[in-house]
């Protein structure tokens, strides 16, 4: 894939520090998803993750969660906990096989390899960039790269529209997308604290890979919304405050009862 990154320095990535054994007993702590910059030079000035604005002092409502549900959380919050560790096989693995769902017809050399920046990593070691989104980020991309194989491809390779000469480079912004859904669903919480996290606990109570879905539809939804607003890369934050409010939209709308169901969807193809 061609690089398309800009070649001004000091620009940053955010994302997300994995913190282990998160104390998730103050409901109103958000400091466990604190914000790392990540220097990107070839990303070019301005990619970067808008959800991560200080919120501490707003006043929230809370949701008291079924039994079936705080469980779902649960489980999900341990996956959120789990750093990428490049010295565990599992974590291996995977990696490899993102890159053989993204490259099928390429042999990939190493895990440490210049390869990486094809799919739009920082740089020739893609764990870096996955501390920022922890082993769920790769878990969202191999998902999304398995279950809707087509739209994977067009999104890694720009099939789709007329694009701009400064793109977003596919792997960071999923990694990005990833945090972002962290974010507005709050889950973080010992219970959600948004009608928008509510309703995402009732799917995820009924589909335990509901936020692995739930990424496959945002990041082409923002995909979308980047084509719609013919944007470069100077306008990525621009985009996610836009992807994150039509997504906040579909879900609560009323006749949506599973992520199936949500406008958005229809966007993604196998």
């Amino acid at each position: 894939m061609e690089d398309r990154g800009g070649g001004g320095g000091g620009s940053f990535v955010a994302v997300r520090r994995i913190s282990h054994g998160l104390d998730r007993s103050n409901t109103c702590n958000t400091a466990s998803a604190e914000v790392a910059a990540g220097s990107a030079a070839w990303l070019g000035r301005g990619l970067s993750c808008v959800c991560v604005q200080g919120r501490e002092g707003d006043s929230r409502p809370s949701f008291d969660l079924t039994p079936a549900q705080e469980d779902c959380l649960q489980r999900l919050q341990h996956r959120l906990d789990v750093a990428y560790d490049s010295s565990i096989p599992g974590h291996q693995q995977a990696l490899r096989a993102l890159w053989g769902a993204a490259f099928p017809e390429e042999e990939l050399h190493d895990l440490i390899s210049e390869q990486w920046k094809e799919m739009g990593w920082q740089g020739k070691d893609p764990s870096t960039d996955f501390r920022g989104g922890g082993f769920i980020s790769l878990e969202n991309s191999l998902y999304f790269a398995r279950n809707f194989p087509k739209s994977f491809q067009d999104l890694l390779r720009k099939r789709e529209g007329v694009r701009s000469m400064w793109e977003y480079p596919f792997a960071v912004a999923g990694v990005n997308i990833t945090f972002m859904l962290i974010q507005m669903l709050d889950l973080e919480a010992v219970k959600p604290r948004s009608f928008v996290g509510a309703t995402f606990l009732k799917f995820l109570s009924e589909n335990e890979l509901a936020f692995d879905l739930l990424y496959c539809i945002t990041f082409k939804l923002m995909d979308h919304q980047w084509l719609a607003m013919h944007a470069s890369y100077m306008d990525f934050n621009a985009v996610m405050k836009s992807t994150r409010r039509q997504l906040e939209r579909e879900l609560l709308q009323e006749d949506v009862t599973r992520l199936e169901d949500i406008p958005s969807y229809s966007l993604l193809s196998r």
